[in-house]
């Protein structure tokens, strides 16, 4: 699964990074630089407006489709890439709204004989990573919007497979287009992006376990801990 991450770069950055038309704020809060990025935060992500506009907004991360409440939230963070097509509260978002979620890196935790160990992982050449995702808006009785979203994940490839079974599907800038067109109804080509990144293109350490309370929020998060000379 993914269940922290980090998006702490700018969102210029971003911006330049995902080649997006538009950079405009969004109604309600900000998405703000964040390097324990937990789920129902507000997030920023890359959809393509109904005019063909490649845009970078905020949404909050957790899922709520538009029958659902928003108290289903915290349950739909991740989707899984084999069941896309065919789960009801992902099937909508999957053939019609797709997204790119901006990201520098993700953590994910290690069981070992003494708990469990806190590894980031990143790109191996340092370029953010674009994780796959779908979006919805939810709009209250009182026609209130909440723009919601969730990260695909797959299985894990062979460089993950050791710390934890689920890794986010990661798109290379090769698929964004493909993957971001509103009218791409190919969802057999598109589900056939949702691979284990190559894990090649990926590099990881041992961080602190600060990172295992979202109290704890800095650049600190993702550095090199000790315990990285700890036997595995």
């Amino acid at each position: 699964m993914c269940g922290r991450y980090v998006a702490a770069s700018p969102p210029s950055t971003w911006a330049s990074y995902f080649e997006v038309d538009e950079l405009a704020p969004e109604p309600g809060e900000p998405a703000q630089p964040s390097w324990n990025v937990a789920p129902t935060d507000v997030v920023p992500a890359v959809a393509v407006t109904r005019d063909g506009h490649r845009r970078l907004g905020t949404f909050r991360w957790g899922l709520v489709p538009p029958w659902a409440e928003p108290s289903i939230a915290s349950r739909l963070i991740n989707a899984r890439a084999e069941t896309v097509l065919t789960k009801p509260a992902f099937k909508g978002a999957f053939a019609r709204r797709r997204c790119l979620l901006p990201a520098d890196g993700f953590y994910e935790w290690q069981r070992t004989g003494t708990g469990k160990r806190p590894w980031y992982i990143q790109r191996a050449d340092g370029a953010p990573m674009a994780f796959a995702g779908l979006w919805e808006v939810w709009h209250s009785p009182t026609g209130e919007a909440l723009r919601t979203c969730t990260i695909i994940t797959t299985p894990a490839n062979p460089f993950m497979a050791p710390i934890h079974d689920r890794m986010p599907a990661i798109l290379e800038p090769s698929d964004w287009r493909a993957w971001l067109a509103p009218d791409n109804a190919d969802l057999a080509g598109l589900q056939g992006l949702l691979i284990p990144a190559d894990e090649r293109t990926l590099a990881r350490h041992v961080v602190s376990t600060l990172v295992n309370s979202v109290r704890h929020n800095g650049p600190e998060l993702i550095e090199s801990s000790p315990e990285a000379n700890a036997p595995r």
